[in-house]
Formats: C-alpha cells, sequence, structure tokens
C-alpha cells in the first residue's frame, strides 16, 4: 500500500485538494494500491469551513486538526512544525503532498524532508519574483526542498529548471483549482445579497482586497476605494471583507450608497457572484485564474503576479497599486474593449487525475 499524507492549510488549499482526493479514490476503485490522509493544519481559521464546506466539496472532513491558527509567521511555522512531526511520526507515509504556497505548505515539506519522506508540491514553480510576500519565500523554501514537482504551466517549469530541478522530477498537469472550478460551476448558487440588492447579471461589480500592501496602509485602502467609487458609473460594489479589513474601513468612515460590504462568502455563492459580474477587482491570485476560465474580465490591484499566464491568455490585467491607475482600466471595461480567455493549456478539469497518474508512475520506479 502506498501512504499519502495531503496537506492543506487554509480554505483555497481544500478547493486544490478535493479533486486529488477523488482521483485517488477512482484509483483505489480500479484496484490501485492507495490510501490517503488528510491533514489539516488549522493555519487559518474560518468559520465558513463547516461539515457543508466539506459536503459542498464532496470530500470527508480531515483526519486530523492540527490546530495551529494565530501568532506571528515565526510562531505559527514553529507550532506547525512540532505539531505535524508528531502527527508524521504516528502516521508515516511514502509521500507527503503539499499544494499552494502558505506557511504549512513549507513547513510540513519541511517535517517531511526531516523524517526521510518523499515531497510532491502540487502549483510548484510559480514565481512573483517579490521577496516582501510571505508567499513568495514559502514557495522558494517548498521548492528547494521538493522531490516531484507538479506544474500549472510551461513558465513554472522553466523557472524549476533555472533553479536546478531535473526535467524528469516535473510533471506539467495543469490547475487542479480549475477541476474544482469546472466540476461545481453547475452548483454555483446565488447569495442572499443577490436578492437583498437586486443584482443582475452583468450590471455590478465584485471587490476583494486582502493583501497587507493595500489594506494597512490606510490612506492608500481609501484613496482606491475612492478611485473606484469614482469611475464604476452607477454600478453596484459588492465587497466581501474579511473581518480585518473592515475594522479598517470603519476608521476610515468608508461608505458609499453603492458598496455593499458583506461578509465573507462560501465557495459556491461566491463564485456566482464573480461568474454573473461585469469585472471583478482584486488582489488575489487564486481569483484571477477563475475569471479567466469563466471569462469575466479581471484588474489585479498589485505589482506584479505569479500567475502571468491569467494575463497573456487569460481576462486578467495588472493594475499595480497606484490608485490613479485604475480609471484607464475601468474605461476599457466599460467601453467594451475587454479582452476575451484564450485557452489555457491543460487547464480543462483532469489535472487531478494526472497528478495521480504520474504518483502511480512514481510508486513503480
Amino acid at each position: 500500500m502506498y501512504n499519502i499524507t495531503i496537506i492543506a492549510g487554509a480554505r483555497p488549499n481544500f478547493m486544490k485538494i478535493a479533486p486529488i482526493i477523488h482521483a485517488i479514490e477512482n484509483a483505489k476503485q480500479k484496484g490501485e494500491a492507495l490510501a490517503y490522509r488528510l491533514v489539516h493544519t488549522g493555519q487559518h481559521y474560518d468559520k465558513n469551513m463547516s461539515g457543508s464546506f466539506f459536503e459542498q466539496l464532496n470530500i470527508p472532513e480531515p483526519h486530523v486538526n492540527l490546530e495551529c491558527s494565530g501568532g506571528t509567521q515565526a510562531e505559527q511555522t514553529a507550532a506547525i512544525l512540532v505539531n505535524f512531526e508528531k502527527e508524521l511520526m504516528a502516521n508515516p507515509a511514502d509521500l507527503v503532498l503539499v499544494v499552494g504556497d502558505v506557511t504549512s505548505t513549507m513547513a510540513c515539506a519541511l517535517v517531511a524532508q526531516k523524517l526521510h519522506t518523499k515531497v510532491a508540491h502540487v502549483e510548484a514553480g510559480i514565481r512573483s519574483e517579490d521577496w516582501t510576500m510571505p508567499e513568495e519565500i514559502n514557495r522558494l523554501v517548498t521548492d528547494s526542498i521538493t522531490n516531484y514537482f507538479f506544474t500549472t504551466s510551461e513558465l513554472a517549469n522553466q523557472n524549476l529548471l533555472k533553479s536546478g530541478a531535473d526535467e524528469q522530477q516535473i510533471f506539467y498537469v495543469g490547475n487542479t483549482m480549475i477541476d474544482t472550478l469546472l466540476k461545481q460551476r453547475p452548483n454555483f448558487r446565488p447569495p442572499a445579497v443577490w436578492n437583498q440588492l437586486e443584482l443582475k447579471p452583468k450590471s455590478y461589480i465584485v471587490m476583494t482586497l486582502h493583501r497587507p500592501a493595500n489594506v494597512d496602509e490606510e490612506s492608500q485602502l481609501k484613496a482606491m476605494i475612492d478611485e473606484i467609487i469614482a469611475n464604476t458609473k452607477d454600478l453596484p460594489l459588492v465587497f466581501p471583507v474579511h473581518p480585518r479589513t473592515a475594522k479598517i474601513l470603519e476608521r476610515l468612515k468608508v461608505s458609499h450608497p453603492r458598496l455593499h460590504m458583506v461578509a465573507p462568502l462560501p465557495y459556491l455563492e461566491f463564485n456566482y457572484l464573480v461568474e454573473h459580474a461585469k469585472a471583478v477587482i482584486t488582489d488575489s491570485g487564486g481569483i484571477t485564474e477563475e475569471t479567466s476560465v469563466m471569462n469575466v474580465p479581471c484588474m489585479t490591484l498589485r505589482d506584479n503576479t505569479e500567475r502571468p499566464e491569467t494575463i497573456t491568455l487569460g481576462t486578467n490585467a495588472l493594475v499595480g497599486t497606484n490608485p490613479q491607475a485604475i480609471k484607464p482600466y475601468l474605461e476599457e471595461l466599460f467601453n467594451g474593449e475587454w479582452k476575451a480567455y484564450k485557452t489555457i493549456p491543460l487547464w480543462d478539469g483532469n489535472t487531478a487525475e494526472r497528478i495521480v497518474t504520474s504518483i502511480l508512475s512514481l510508486t513503480k520506479r
């Protein structure tokens, strides 16, 4: 039996591992000797992650929650190192599979290697080249000690080869986040705010802002929101707000009749809003992938991106962090000149199957 420990530390990680779990289950039904253990490090406490969350994704609840939430970056890393070491020693694995770029990804990879357990990284090789982002440090450290790389793009492959990875270690498989999106798309459903605001398709804009560079600098945050309000005509702006950001906005007295701040939304409801929006304004990397595949215009308020394919082939534009830069992009949107989605290779809903096929090939090496 080949035992895989799958690590998830934050809500988006579960979207990425759900299709992998389904593909493992399918392989088991075909007689393959695979088993998995799902470990939630508890890195992000999220009240939306109830039993219904796992039900929506059609995956079992984690076998264990290491409950490593809170604290500074160093404190959280230390807690995950200590708790995951105990977990892996009690439940040895042949392979530890980590996803994305959160602290749990890096810390669990480190523990696995110290315990002489092979590591596979899903979404390996992506780079923003911005070392001020904790995620970039997590990616660099994880990829420097990974045995098998599952990549989303040709550029990620090149990044890994440049850093010294062997071609034999790299598996260009696609994007599991898109597997989940395509599978769940028929199940998207309107959130309460849809009826409350009497929203109509393509007649509102969705906003999400969470990166410290945007929300911690109060004058910057206010200037950005003011600029967005000033250049979005009469469209409602629906802004699911993280509680931390909500407190800052309250202190800044940011309000406008068209700006509707709502609580964070579950996956199916949030993506319903995104799919029917005229555009999305965000600083999230994952959302740029989803908007591209759903052909929804997207503006990213960052100076760099680790997902350039969403710009070259997708619907994403890198606006930057200068509030004055927003207006021309909104003019382009309202003039009907926004670019359409061109297919991104291997973002086809079959990535998880390719990952499990690759893992099975590794068991025979």
